[in-house]
């Protein structure tokens, strides 16, 4: 991918939602809600404070993340839709 995010944005692919509930309902994809669950493809090289010093991310390429239901701004990369978001936006990292 010829794309790199600056400073400390990430750039997430979202995980499939679910096709069934647990008890074996199917959802339609006009019921599905987008998941809250992706994964980290690109990092930027970290944030810069008041003295010039860069801080790198917490996160890296390949983590498994959970993030806010309306963060970051979705885009088209080479015809994926990803998203990007600042690393404030995400609330943790899944395993």
């Amino acid at each position: 991918m010829a794309f790199r995010p600056l400073h400390d944005r990430v750039l997430v692919r979202r995980t499939e939602a679910e096709e069934k509930t647990a008890g074996g309902i199917i959802i339609p994809d006009t019921a599905k809600e987008k998941p809250q669950e992706g994964e980290v493809v690109s990092v930027g090289t970290g944030a810069r404070n008041d003295q010039g010093v860069v801080t790198p991310l917490e996160v890296k390429a390949g983590d498994r993340i959970l993030f806010g239901k309306w963060s970051g701004t979705e885009v088209k990369v080479d015809g994926e839709d990803l998203i990007i978001m600042k690393e404030s936006d995400i609330l943790g990292i899944v395993g």
